[in-house]
């Protein structure tokens, strides 16, 4: 499995000297946050602070200073207050016409020469925010398992691929996590807290123990199976009678993944509209929770 971590390594170790582009204020709309950062090489760059004019302008002066701007290049910087010295600059630029975004904000972007102190805090500060990801398990490899794979790729999530078939987890995309095991139902107990559980399985009886495993914790962030109105009642009248189940645990499951609003059954298909589903649940969990922590903090200070 490769990580953003390794990618990063990767990109600072293979890149020459680089230039670390920050975003370092915000007013107003603008098309990334505070902290937001890319790296700029001679040849390449690794990050995004949101694209368009703002990011040419950032990548024009970052490699101006890594000297390696060609003639021409840095144009726009009569659109932008700037200032510089051999290892820094600071570029105060409002998001308007005059640089082709209507964004209407304002952005100030930092920009440093990487030295081998700055590195090693980059690698850092992407260690511990890959720490703290939350995690999106998909039981099930199938068509729709490697595209929902595929898509919760790009995401900012540990995703984990469990599977009972060995070649179902062949050419998962390199940031995902495989695990094979005759008893995927097991993996949900020892699942972190804040988990997204999306059960895709071959086998309707294997989905349903997994459900069933999964509704029992009270700290998932989400918990969705595929397939129909026929399979949801006939997993419900299964939990009820014969799983001790309960309907306040039933009412957390959302059944079909991806919602019914699209007709559409392509696996590319379904994958998108879980995957949005999965991540609003997951920001949705990681408010509430931060909230619950702040709560708690006032209760105990006051």
């Amino acid at each position: 499995m490769n990580s953003k971590v390794q990618s990063l390594k990767a990109f600072l170790a293979a890149a020459g000297r680089v230039a670390l582009v920050e975003v370092a204020g915000t007013k107003g709309s603008t098309p990334r946050e505070k902290g937001a950062f890319m790296l700029v090489s001679q040849a390449a760059i690794f990050g995004t602070i949101g694209g368009g004019q703002l990011e040419y302008m950032a990548i024009d002066k970052a490699r101006q200073m890594l000297g390696s701007s060609p003639a021409g290049q840095g144009r726009r910087d009569k659109q932008a207050r700037i200032e510089v010295d051999e290892v820094c600059a600071t570029l105060d630029v409002p998001l308007g016409p005059e640089i082709g975004q209507c964004c209407g904000g304002r952005v100030e972007v930092l920009i440093r020469l990487v030295d081998t102190s700055l590195a090693a805090e980059l690698v850092l500060a992407a260690e511990t925010e890959e720490a703290e990801l939350p995690y999106v398990y998909v039981f099930g490899g199938g068509h729709v398992g490697q595209a929902l794979a595929s898509a919760v790729a790009l995401l900012p999530v540990h995703a984990v691929v469990i599977e009972t078939r060995a070649e179902a987890l062949e050419g998962m995309p390199e940031t995902v996590e495989t695990r094979l095991t005759p008893m995927p139902e097991a993996m949900v107990r020892d699942a972190p807290a804040g988990t997204a559980f999306a059960i895709l399985t071959h086998d309707h009886a294997l989905d349903f123990l997994i459900v069933a495993e999964a509704l029992k914790r009270d700290d998932t962030a989400y918990v969705g199976m595929i397939g129909s109105k026929t399979k949801k009642a006939t997993f419900k009248n299964w939990y009820l009678k014969s799983a001790d189940g309960s309907e306040v645990e039933l009412a957390r499951l959302v059944s079909p993944i991806g919602g019914d609003a699209v007709k559409d059954k392509r696996p590319q298909v379904i994958a998108a509209l879980a995957a949005a589903e999965i991540m609003t649940a997951l920001v949705g969990h990681s408010s509430s929770v931060g909230q619950h922590k702040t709560l708690g903090h006032e209760a105990a200070v006051g």
